[in-house]
């Protein structure tokens, strides 16, 4: 009996493994089909598949967690709103609903049904940024939802292998970059399709009807393994707080975290009111942070799926910046909740004092502008761009932290190169930014230095979505906060770090990336370590 066991724990094992293949292959082919470059050159997507119930069974590696987490909530709302009854072999279903999908209009959803025969066995989904939605364009300036660009119910993007063309048509005809966005929209459900096939090829292979006794297995395996995990944390209540720069006022983040025998929640009660501005974040974007930021502390090697994510909950009073309602503005939500992985990572710190990090640059810093010509009649094409931008991340018990690198984002650096194809923009400089890491026993990772301009011709509206300027990242432990950002023009003109502004097509755009925190006493620094800073001129 336990040797016939074991066979079924290993079969089962490498039928896991290969589904993470799968997803894998999923997500490659989203990248290789996508034309926004925020996709194929930064990695901002997900992509996995799920039960017939809706829940997640595995996840790609490749993709960010406020794009996986909320994902993997938002199937759900597919089978209730399309209503089991109208779901067919053939379909494809899209949104980017906030308050269904992932946070905000600019990302969309797609999700398709995976049958065996007749059978309805599950879903493939994947969700991806587009370069534009309508509207005002990317940016904090809306006072409303309805302002910040076109939002698609779930609906069918295809029934029974037809596409909707008149879906297809309302789309185009509301966004500026039509090719770019439908093109990003097929690439999505050809991703899917290849995990469809793929599964099916799978099935087939292993003589399966359905993935039922599969997910069960992952779901029973994942379970113990996250509440093992959970036990490293003495049950109770943990707090803590945070400030950032908000629009125009500064933003208080609050959490109070109570661990229990069945996981943790989060309240964020106490959290600063609403912005009239769009960098309110749905409940469901805090949810999909504060869960990343836990399992990469707890169980950093644990598979994602509907069971890991299961025993982290959240709650926050309507009314707060954390909770955004329908219609709050929403746009840059990742501008206030990717500091919730710090603020929650803060709050265990005590209980985990060998394993959290210093606090980081946070939120991402897009560079969104659209490219207008500088004289009207010119007949030079508008054209938007966005790019991708990472300050340093905290230091690490004992790890110094890593340089303009996307933490808890997880996407990839965007090349000058591959930016500069896409529209008339010039990168003058990219580069380490010197003495920018809070000093430390660890030092915490450096920022970044860009410079960017237009090409002759050209000015850029550009929308400002930059925090961490006035609140730099603290140091933990000892150690030294980390250097705050700054933003300005090659003149000296200090820039806004919010909302709509036109960067001149003689002057160039420069932003210096705010650093992570130090970790521990400086003056424990390994000398050999501060002589590698001097050497490599990561210090002066």
């Amino acid at each position: 009996m336990a040797t016939s066991t074991s066979k079924r724990e290993v079969h089962f094992q490498v039928m896991w493994n290969r589904l993470i293949s799968v997803v894998e292959e999923q997500a490659l082919t989203l990248i290789r089909t996508a034309f926004s470059t925020s996709v194929r050159e930064a990695g901002d997507l997900s992509a996995g598949v799920f039960d017939r119930e809706g829940r997640m069974v595995a996840q790609a590696v490749t993709g960010t967690p406020g794009h996986v987490n909320t994902m993997a909530a938002a199937v759900p709302h597919f089978i209730a709103d399309i209503g089991p009854e109208r779901i067919y072999p053939g379909d494809v279903y899209l949104t980017n609903d906030p308050w269904k999908g992932t946070g905000h209009l600019h990302d969309i959803t797609v999700t398709t049904p995976v049958f065996v025969g007749e059978d309805l066995i599950g879903f493939f989904a994947c969700t991806a940024h587009v370069v534009d939605i309508g509207g005002r364009g990317y940016g904090a300036d809306a006072r409303e939802v309805y302002e910040e660009g076109i939002r698609i119910p779930i609906m069918k993007w295809a029934e029974r292998g037809a596409l909707s063309h008149d879906l297809v048509n309302i789309i185009r005809n509301n966004v500026r970059e039509a090719d770019q966005v439908v093109g990003d929209i097929h690439g999505l459900a050809a991703c899917n399709e290849t995990g469809r096939r793929r599964l099916l090829e799978m099935l087939d292979e292993f003589d399966l009807n359905d993935i039922d006794e599969l997910a069960a297995f992952i779901f029973d395996r994942t379970a113990s393994a996250t509440m093992s995990a959970l036990e490293s944390v003495p049950k109770g209540t943990y707090a803590n707080q945070m400030q950032v720069d908000g629009y125009d006022e500064t933003i208080s983040l609050a959490v109070d975290l109570t661990v229990t025998d069945t996981g943790m929640h989060a309240d964020f009660t106490g959290t600063s009111p609403l912005s009239p501005f769009g960098i309110n974040v749905p409940i469901t974007y805090a949810q999909a942070y504060f869960t990343y930021g836990m399992l990469v502390a707890l169980a950093p090697e644990l598979p994602n799926n509907y069971a890991s994510l299961a025993p982290f909950t959240v709650s926050a009073p309507p009314g707060v910046i954390l909770n955004a309602q329908d219609p709050d503005p929403v746009a840059v939500r990742h501008v206030i909740g990717h500091f919730v992985t710090d603020l929650c990572l803060g709050a265990i710190a005590p209980a985990l004092p060998d394993v959290v990090p210093a606090e980081g640059a946070g939120a991402l810093w897009n560079f969104q502008a659209s490219a207008r010509a500088a004289k009207p009649g010119s007949g030079l094409a508008p054209v938007e761009l966005l790019m991708f931008n990472s300050g340093g991340t905290g230091a690490r018990p004992s790890l110094d932290g890593l340089t303009a690198t996307a933490f808890p984002s997880g996407v990839m650096t965007m090349s000058a190169e591959a930016t500069e194809q896409i529209g008339p923009i010039i990168v003058w400089r990219k580069e380490i930014r010197e003495n920018s890491g809070g000093d430390g026993r660890q030092r915490g990772g450096l920022g970044q230095i860009l410079e960017i301009g237009s090409t002759d011709g050209y000015l850029f509206e550009f929308s400002s979505m930059f925090d961490r300027v006035e609140n730099p990242a603290r140091g933990r432990a000892g150690g030294k906060d980390g250097a705050p950002g700054k933003v300005y023009l090659d003149d000296g003109t200090p820039f806004p770090t919010k909302g709509r502004q036109t960067v001149p097509a003689d002057r160039h755009l420069i932003l210096e990336l705010p650093g992570g925190g130090g970790f521990g006493d400086p003056s424990e620094r390994d000398p050999d370590a501060i002589e590698n800073d001097r050497r490599q001129g990561y210090v002066t």
